[in-house]
């Protein structure tokens, strides 16, 4: 099916106020404009060097969110060019963020990423990890970071229920910062996760942004 099909059914399928990412790492400019012309505008890379080749050749109106392990000698790299970064895994990371973001003088979003999935290779915070960090105040005090809310990924398995669980528990997380240490956070309202085979449970389970590649763009290109 052809990308613009893709997105505008997407766009059909998705409920109002879910938005769509669309996932487009290993994808040429070519296809990133098919869905562009399709109403596309969010647009997601995990690596670095790719999204700041790809920036200057896309129209100044799409918003670029970095969805991979971000290296640290990667932030000042991105900066100008991202709207939001996703994968903010550590506080070391959120505070080069915040600083990287100054040096520019720039605000720019940002989500906290979790680690739910029964899978070493995933990144993010523990539940705990982040719970403790939000109630020792460590993700306050940043002037040029905005917390939007999380992300997270559930395993990958054929087990629908424990995928269901561990969007709960990523939505359930949410719930409690954006209830308690982080109340007063207004712009706290996103939680991002789901993609090309998960993202209807995700949906289900709170999702307020789904990351979709695959449904889209076909296979990669490497």
């Amino acid at each position: 099916m052809p990308i613009a099909d893709n997105i505008t059914r997407l766009h059909s399928e998705l409920p109002v106020g879910v938005k769509l990412v669309a996932v487009s790492k290993f994808h040429p400019v070519e296809r990133l404009m098919e869905a562009y012309e399709a109403g596309q505008r969010i647009f997601g890379e995990n690596r670095a060097q790719e999204l700041v080749s790809k920036a200057p050749q896309m129209p100044d109106d799409v918003q670029w969110h970095f969805i991979g392990k971000l290296q640290t000698n990667k932030v000042r790299m991105i900066m100008p060019h991202v709207s939001m970064i996703q994968s903010i895994d550590s506080l070391k990371l959120l505070a080069l963020v915040d600083k990287e973001a100054a040096r520019i003088d720039r605000i720019v979003d940002v989500l906290l990423q979790l680690h739910v999935a029964q899978e070493e290779t995933k990144s993010g915070f523990t539940v705990d990890e982040l719970l403790e960090a939000a109630t020792a105040g460590q993700l306050q005090g940043f002037e040029h970071v905005r917390l939007r809310g999380v992300m997270g990924m559930a395993s990958l398995t054929d087990d629908q229920e424990q995928v269901r669980r561990e969007f709960a528990r990523i939505k359930s997380t949410f719930e409690t910062l954006r209830s308690g240490v982080l109340a007063g956070c207004d712009g706290f309202t996103e939680v991002s996760m789901g993609m090309s085979d998960d993202w209807p449970l995700a949906v289900d389970e709170g999702s307020t942004m789904v990351r979709i590649g695959t449904d889209i763009f076909g296979p990669r290109e490497y």
